[in-house]
């Protein structure tokens, strides 16, 4: 009897964890968007306008979703942990980004910010009771390898690998995202995954709110085109509330440390995205990059995570 239900409950626990890659991927899939859509957004909005105005209208659909729904209001242990999720995507990440890239060539910060699957495992592991095997940290290793290379071989083996002072920040980027994270997967446990990043959002209103009327420049917004509104949309209400419904859920039922590898796809699922929509070249050692960093996902997925 013990042996069936210990079967019955490694089935159900991989059931689990299929499920979790699979919704990681499909968030991943829409966080891949964010970079072509940004810059196509370029050309009509400055950093400040796209960054915290997309923050600020996904805020305000997850206002309406979460009064749509009669969502009861966390608990003051919960909302001190949302507070800590929201300093970590909502504001450290973007804002130490953008600081970091005013000094960093884009090739140079992609490699350091190449390294946030890795830092999330590790930050998931601290924050919740999850125990990855050596052979999982191997494999998490060789994946990061690979994106290494990747950035590598995509800026034709020119990338600058010097130590910037705004590499600071790109760490302290990683180490906040990271935070938000893992954090959010473990309350998403509790919470559920899309409550997590609407709770997340609504958070972040009263420091988003003023940042974002200081910094906008409505006529900007005013002078905007049907199309980049719809493109800024798509990436408020997608990229940064929706896609979070999935990664968020992804990370409470796969576990944070395995799940966390699926975002070593997210280079490569850019790409593809680039080639489609901005007529990039398509390119077979990019296909051969992207082959091999599934199969790091997959043989990784095989990996004990205790």
């Amino acid at each position: 009897m013990a042996l069936l239900q210990n079967a019955g409950a490694r089935a159900t626990t991989s059931a689990h964890e299929n499920i979790g890659l699979i919704l990681g991927t499909v968030a991943v899939l829409a966080f891949s968007l964010t970079l072509p859509i940004t810059r196509y957004l370029t050309h009509y909005l400055n950093t400040w306008d796209i960054g915290l105005g997309r923050s600020c209208l996904a805020a305000m659909g997850a206002v309406v979703v979460l009064m749509a729904t009669r969502q009861r209001f966390p608990t003051r242990q919960q909302w001190g942990r949302l507070a800590l999720t929201a300093s970590g995507i909502a504001f450290g990440f973007p804002l130490l980004t953008a600081l970091g890239m005013k000094t960093v060539p884009a090739s140079h910060g992609g490699i350091v910010l190449g390294s946030l699957p890795l830092a999330t495992a590790l930050i998931g592991c601290f924050l919740s009771k999850e125990r990855p095997s050596f052979a999982f940290w191997v494999v998490a290793l060789v994946g990061f390898a690979l994106v290494f290379t990747f950035s590598l071989y995509s800026q034709g083996g020119t990338a600058d690998l010097s130590f910037y002072t705004g590499d600071l920040a790109l760490i302290g980027a990683v180490v906040m995202a990271g935070i938000g994270y893992a954090q959010g997967g473990i309350l998403a446990r509790s919470l559920g995954g899309w409550q997590v990043i609407c709770w997340t959002l609504v958070a972040s209103l009263p420091l988003l709110i003023p940042a974002t009327i200081a910094t906008a420049n409505w006529d900007n917004f005013a002078a905007l085109p049907v199309v980049p509104w719809v493109a800024f949309a798509f990436l408020a209400l997608v990229n940064s509330l929706i896609g979070f419904f999935f990664w968020y859920q992804a990370l409470a039922i796969g576990g944070i440390a395995r799940v966390s590898q699926v975002q070593l796809l997210q280079p490569f699922f850019t790409w593809l995205f680039a080639v489609w929509f901005l007529g990039e070249d398509l390119s077979l050692v990019t296909l051969v990059f992207t082959a091999l960093t599934i199969a790091t996902v997959i043989i990784g997925k095989r990996t004990l995570v205790r």
